[in-house]
């Protein structure tokens, strides 16, 4: 994220912009997870595939005993996901969408023509819970890392299903009130509702600081 907190512009038009080594810290994160998950706007608007990428993070995951490469999780409540985004041109692991029954049936038909699972969560938020359970029951999903949006980072938190929280801050200030933040949505309604972090490790690399929050259990 920027110094001021956004993850992208006010416009969307620059989501990408950490260094060469955030970019390599991200994959080696990757190489750790048995799941990748984001956000619907996150996969439509960025041409990812959320997968593991060269062939040295995948030597890395199958020492440590992980599949060559990870699952793939998209999560929409209205099931308003791209077809045609990239992580669907790329098939070599499962893409499982979560959604809701607020999906229509003709977006439901048209993610399952090109997901491995389309999964109902709720009638119309995601039952983080109970989905993350699904997929470590199906799946075997121990590890998830979540890749945002801002969103679904904060439905993450309020759903106090977040373990960790690794943050890079980078010299930038993009400001502006439309630009999304690290965790958007409806936010804590009070201090005492608010997410509690213990700092575990802080490191500088040139210009950027790379953190990791443990999250305290209430």
């Amino acid at each position: 994220m920027t110094a001021d907190g956004k993850i992208a512009s006010a416009n969307r038009a620059v989501s990408s912009f950490g260094s060469r080594r955030d970019q390599a810290h991200l994959l080696q994160l990757r190489a750790t997870a048995d799941a990748v998950m984001a956000g619907a706007r996150t996969t439509d608007l960025n041409a990812i595939t959320l997968g593991p990428g060269p062939a040295k993070y995948r030597r890395q995951r199958t020492r440590r005993g992980l599949a060559e490469f990870n699952l793939r999780i998209i999560v929409s409540r209205s099931g308003t996901v791209n077809p045609e985004a990239k992580v669907f041109q790329r098939r070599f692991s499962p893409i499982i969408i979560l959604t809701t029954r607020r999906a229509t049936a003709s977006r439901l038909k048209a993610l399952r023509a090109v997901a491995t699972e389309v999964k109902i969560c709720g009638p119309r938020e995601i039952n983080f819970p109970r989905a993350l359970r699904w997929l470590r029951e199906k799946w075997g999903v121990r590890r998830l890392i979540c890749e945002g949006g801002g969103e679904l980072n904060d439905a993450l938190f309020r759903a106090g299903v977040v373990d960790e929280l690794h943050v890079t801050v980078c010299p930038r200030v993009f400001g502006g009130r439309a630009a999304p933040t690290i965790a958007d949505g409806l936010g804590a309604g009070s201090l005492a509702q608010a997410a509690q972090l213990e700092l575990v490790s802080a490191r500088r690399h040139d210009e950027e600081m790379f953190l990791v929050y443990r999250m305290v259990k209430k």
